[in-house]
């Protein structure tokens, strides 16, 4: 079991991510430095309701790699039309991402020197954010990924992420659908608490089907807006 620890908070690092993100909200990396930088206890909160669930348990005894089958793209391209990975393989080619390249993004940027539960719990929710896309409905874009940003913080609070989302509405990236964003943590707070979901088992199945399941609304309807746009108008 993890021991009790006091709230850690590294102030200058928070900083520098936070302002090289808001030069540039494509920089990855920074995202990562900016979480372990300002989580304080949440890794250990959201451990402990982990292993406080049936699913949850099991994941962390058997330590499922879902890069393994998120990676396989030519797997994923057989499955059924209209499966969740089907809708999974959609998002990361559009966007022109991957679970491998999120993964190398991350390398250096989280201490993950703690227990082995808490290593796969970090990498479970690395691995796992691009799925919340899929299931969601939300995309890659500004306002999309601060409307999954607020989801996940009403699932489970963290400080990182809140601070992230207020200083990006401050600067006026989320001010072109605050309501989206708004409605992105009313979905996380009547959501199934998706940090237990066994995504593997879900893979095959019709997309509308698991999110009746995972208690998720129908896919918001938004305008994106993506980093490009902010650059002609002239926020970047």
């Amino acid at each position: 079991m993890d021991s009790f620890v006091l709230p850690r908070y590294d102030l200058p690092r928070a900083g520098r991510a936070i302002a090289t993100l808001l030069r540039n909200p494509d920089d990855l990396p920074q995202v990562f430095t900016l979480i372990d930088a300002l989580s304080g206890t949440a890794p250990q909160r959201l451990l402990r309701r982990l292993r406080g669930t049936e699913t949850g348990r099991r994941m962390l005894r058997d330590r499922p790699d879902v890069t393994t089958v998120l990676g396989d793209r030519e797997r994923l391209r057989v499955m059924p039309a209209g499966s969740l990975g089907r809708a999974y393989l959609s998002f990361v080619e559009s966007e022109g991402i991957s679970a491998d390249g999120i993964k190398d993004a991350s390398k250096g940027r989280v201490d993950v020197s703690g227990s082995r539960d808490m290593a796969f719990l970090h990498q479970r929710m690395r691995d796992t954010h691009d799925l919340w896309h899929a299931a969601t409905g939300y995309k890659g874009d500004v306002i999309g990924e601060l409307s999954l940003l607020a989801f996940t913080l009403a699932q489970h609070w963290n400080t990182a992420i809140g601070f992230l989302i207020a200083a990006a509405i401050l600067k006026g990236f989320g001010r072109a659908d605050l309501q989206s964003i708004r409605d992105g943590y009313r979905r996380g707070k009547e959501a199934k608490w998706l940090p237990a979901v066994e995504w593997e088992q879900l893979l095959e199945l019709p997309v509308e089907q698991v999110r009746v399941r995972l208690g998720l609304r129908a896919p918001p309807v938004y305008t994106p807006l993506r980093t490009s746009e902010l650059r002609a108008m002239g926020m970047l």
